[in-house]
């Protein structure tokens, strides 16, 4: 596959549409469901250890509840594409934040551990539904020669979501006086931390209801005239809409609605194209970088650092992630999605290595030696800035333009289910590995961006340019 791509018979295709201000508002508030994923993900890194004292769990049971969530994430994202194609893409944001709403409510308002966590099940099927839907409906809405840039908003979404929810946690620390579970209008601090989340999931839920519906969803049950009116809102007045509605049609007609069925090949069950976008989901996990978002408060308090200190270093943390994020959304259409792949997994490699060497220090009354110290929190940003600026993003352009049109939504579906699986994986096995090795755990997410340079060299075809029919 090469990076340059034919111009289709509609024509006008590499354009600017005149309408772009109104494509990336409809672009932004679908990657709202991104934010929520970005918000949740980290949200709870402030609550750990207010929920370890609250219950009274160890390691374990504690990974566990804060994991559990991810099992939700990753029913939601197996799921959603069908039920995408059934009731269209928009109704599926509207469930998916109706759902993380009451989800939110749920988590603030806990009446013992196990309510906790089936309320987090909720949220998390809530994300794995907007997960999947994001990324798709954005691909499909997007004019071509902008989906690279337009399609790295759900990543940017995710970055900023990030951002906010540590911010917001350091300030209802402050207001706390430092204390986790610090008395705030009647709540202890991480329930008001957990019930912030309320406000970004009703914003999702009315920006839905200002977005226009998929053209591809449209055509595919009879609403062409709608349809019609969609596309000339996303592409550039010079494009033949009866054309492209026409090429819309026919790649639509050449398949049917997506199953699990249909991404089964003749060796190792799954089409080849579908173990590239698993394997692409589960290197963007395994090499730890929720780690980073869901216990960087709770590691750097370990090795001697104050619970405001952390706090902060997790907030400067998520500000180098949007800085990489905006890089990335830059590079994405010039230089390729493979390069930025690259690049990114040569630089986590390196910089995690530096991480294992630091925390393999004996810590001295209960810190890290200035030096290792230094050089693990430059190591940890470092690694966050690559991969923010290469597997965050690109991860999730290709799964919204990599899979051929009878398969995108089944197979949309079951990467970003890989995805979440891993993260889970990653998320539940960290408290207990790093009491066994904590440099010992960053070697294996080191030996993972590693092992991810062959995969990308040797299955990972260039996507930049290329339509969405001319995918297969």
């Amino acid at each position: 596959m090469t990076d340059t791509a034919q111009v289709p018979p509609s024509g006008g295709r590499t354009a600017a549409p005149e309408h772009l201000g109104h494509v990336i508002f409809i672009t932004a508030a679908a990657a709202m469901g991104g934010f929520l994923f970005g918000y949740d993900s980290s949200v709870i890194n402030g609550a750990v250890e207010a929920i370890r004292s609250r219950y009274d769990i160890g390691s374990a049971a504690l990974a566990q509840v804060i994991a559990i969530a991810l099992i939700g994430c990753a029913i939601g994202a197996a799921t959603a594409g069908r039920i995408a194609d059934r009731i269209g893409r928009i109704r599926c944001m509207q469930i998916s934040a109706g759902l993380f709403t009451v989800s939110a409510v749920g988590s603030a308002l806990p009446f013992d551990i196990y309510d906790l966590a089936a309320w987090r099940i909720i949220g998390g099927f809530a994300i794995g539904m907007a997960s999947v839907i994001g990324p798709a409906y954005i691909a499909e809405v997007s004019p071509a020669a902008y989906r690279g840039r337009l399609g790295s908003f759900q990543q940017a979404a995710i970055v900023i979501g990030i951002a906010v929810s540590q911010l917001v946690n350091f300030g209802i620390l402050q207001l706390a006086d430092g204390d986790q579970r610090g008395k705030l209008l009647g709540l202890e601090a991480w329930q008001w931390m957990l019930g912030v989340m309320v406000v970004p999931a009703l914003l999702y839920g009315l920006l839905s209801l200002a977005i226009p519906e998929s053209p591809r969803y449209l055509i595919s049950v009879g609403k062409v005239d709608r349809a019609r009116k969609v596309l000339a809102e996303v592409e550039n007045k010079g494009v033949d809409l009866d054309a492209r509605i026409a090429e819309i049609d026919h790649a639509m007609r050449r398949e049917h609605k997506s199953t699990f069925k249909d991404l089964k090949g003749s060796r190792f069950y799954f089409l080849p194209i579908v173990w590239v976008g698993i394997g692409l989901s589960m290197f963007q996990q395994l090499v730890g970088i929720n780690v980073a978002f869901y216990y960087s408060a709770t590691l750097w308090q370990s090795v001697g650092i104050n619970p405001s200190s952390s706090f902060f270093y997790s907030f400067t943390t998520s500000i180098v992630n949007i800085i990489g994020t905006v890089i990335a959304m830059v590079l994405v259409d010039k230089v390729g999605r493979k390069p930025l792949a690259l690049v990114g997994s040569s630089g986590m490699a390196v910089a995690l290595a530096f991480e294992a060497w630091a925390f393999s220090a004996p810590l001295v009354n209960g810190k890290l030696p200035a030096t290792e110290g230094t050089v693990a929190l430059i190591a940890a940003h470092v690694f966050v800035l690559f991969f923010a600026l290469s597997w965050g993003v690109v991860v999730w352009v290709f799964l919204g333009e990599m899979f051929p049109n009878r398969i995108r939504a089944a197979a949309l579906g079951v990467a970003a289910s890989a995805q979440w699986i891993a993260n889970w994986a990653i998320t539940a096995s960290f408290p207990s590995l790093a009491d066994w090795n904590l440099s010992g755990t960053y070697v294996i997410y080191a030996c993972f961006a590693v092992l991810s340079i062959p995969f990308v060299l040797l299955f990972v075809k260039e996507t930049k340019g290329k339509t969405l029919e001319e995918m297969g």
